[in-house]
């Protein structure tokens, strides 16, 4: 161990560790959950990190020496180097402090040792004075979540992308498949497999694009704001030229908050986000419960379609295959369901010039995207590619649906042909056949009219 002193006294740190006596208290204040700060919100703050100190070296504030080994740490945060060392919990105090100290220490730490000195000695370079230099966390972490989250979601669109797509390939693939339709759970009019499989293509880009919508709402930032979003210990030209250098940096379009105390109160670009992977996590469990009924089955369900077998589905019952993966989709869709309220109650918590409960909007947010991500792709891979129709079965559907009457109503109108499908219903016999049986219609309009595969639209 080693001795460190902070305002509060003396901690002991672990000898090696990149960080220091702030976030050891930390460690020991919140033992809570156990888990850790996202890749994406190390990765934001490291970049945050970097433009500040190239900034305040620009400007003269900070020493051009202790500005490069300040900025060369804080890109090593960026590249991933010091992930193990983010080691407080991502349930804290309020606002992101202990977040915020841990990379003050690590990139203090490591510039330090950069430049030839031991860890924790600060002797050129300090957490606070030098890489916090005209930063609060109080713009520092609404600046690194925002940020973070546009990192995240850079990975959760191509998952969309190749989910929609195959969707879409195999909206193609069955666009022959004639079926019956269902409305109310109870037989509808003839539908084919393919419009089935296309709307859901359409589902997943919509809600793609809304989640972009939303997302555009993160690019402004309050990083300059300090304290309470009045810039105090700031350089006049600071705020512009750092969020200049964090969107070089980190590539993303970002500008400068209308407002700096907005960017501090405001939460209201995460809520937006969060409501726009719950459409999407909202699609997606109606999507997977589809995929789920219609494979139903084999001999019970409706068995319409054929999901890949990817593991034995039953420690008692042999040979019984379940739908795993869209089981598994619909379960993350419900946690991200979860995560949305507990940043919805965290945006409306804050008071006054900051809202102290970002720390849960960052986690939560960071998590829906994750889980998402990974689950959407498995799901496309693994399953949606697979599927095949059971073409067969589509057919006697489609042939059997008593809905096919609707298509009699402009001949013989809607109480005679409701009169067809009792009878229908009653004796087991198809539609088609009791109107052949009732002389209705000719042979030749039977054909025409109750075509199910021109019911089916173009």
């Amino acid at each position: 161990m080693r001795q460190e002193k902070d305002s509060l006294g003396v901690v002991e740190v672990p000898a090696g560790a990149m960080y220091g006596a702030q976030t050891q208290r930390a460690v020991e204040n919140y033992p809570i959950s156990g888990m850790r700060a996202a890749p994406a919100l190390i990765r934001a703050i490291g970049m945050v990190k970097r433009a500040a100190a190239e900034a305040n070296g620009e400007l003269g504030v900070v020493s051009e020496e202790r500005a490069e080994a300040i900025a060369s740490a804080a890109q090593e945060v960026i590249d991933g180097r010091w992930d193990a060392e983010f080691v407080v919990d991502v349930f804290q105090a309020g606002a992101g402090v202990s977040f915020h100290m841990n990379a003050n220490e690590v990139i203090a730490n490591r510039a330090n040792q950069m430049m030839g000195e031991a860890l924790g000695s600060y002797a050129k370079v300090h957490p606070n004075d030098h890489v916090n230099y005209g930063q609060s966390t109080n713009d520092v972490f609404p600046t690194a979540m925002r940020l973070g989250t546009l990192l995240a979601l850079e990975g959760l669109y191509p998952v969309l992308d190749g989910l929609a797509g195959s969707f879409a390939a195999k909206a193609a693939e069955f666009d022959v498949v004639v079926k019956a339709g269902r409305t109310h759970m109870q037989d509808a009019t003839p539908i084919r497999l393919g419009q089935e499989f296309a709307a859901y293509s359409v589902a997943i880009r919509k809600a793609k694009e809304s989640i972009a919508r939303a997302g555009e709402g993160l690019r402004e930032l309050g990083l300059g704001g300090s304290a309470v979003g009045t810039g105090i210990n700031t350089h006049p030209r600071y705020r512009a030229l750092a969020i200049s250098k964090l969107a070089e940096i980190s590539g993303q379009r970002l500008v400068a908050a209308e407002d700096m105390r907005w960017a501090m109160q405001s939460c209201a670009p995460m809520a937006e986000v969060s409501a726009a992977l719950r459409g999407l996590a909202l699609e997606v469990i109606r999507i997977a419960n589809d995929l789920r009924l219609l494979a139903s089955g084999p001999n019970t369900g409706l068995n319409e379609i054929h999901l890949p077998s990817l593991q034995p589905g039953s420690s008692i019952m042999p040979g019984k295959i379940n739908p795993v993966l869209a089981e598994l989709a619909a379960m993350v869709g419900f946690q991200v369901i979860g995560n949305d309220t507990a940043v919805a109650m965290a945006v409306q918590a804050g008071q006054l010039e900051l809202n102290v409960m970002m720390p849960t909007m960052a986690y939560s947010v960071l998590q829906s995207i994750f889980i998402l991500t990974n689950a959407l792709r498995e799901l496309d891979v693994r399953c949606v590619r697979g599927i095949t129709a059971n073409v067969a079965r589509c057919e006697f559907y489609a042939q059997s649906t008593v809905a096919l009457a609707t298509a009699l109503n402009p001949y013989i109108g809607y109480a005679k042909a409701a009169e067809l499908v009792k009878e229908s219903v009653a004796s087991g016999r198809s539609v088609i056949e009791v109107a052949r049986e009732k002389d209705v219609l000719s042979e030749v309009q039977i054909k025409e009219i109750l075509d199910v595969g021109k019911m089916t639209g173009e």
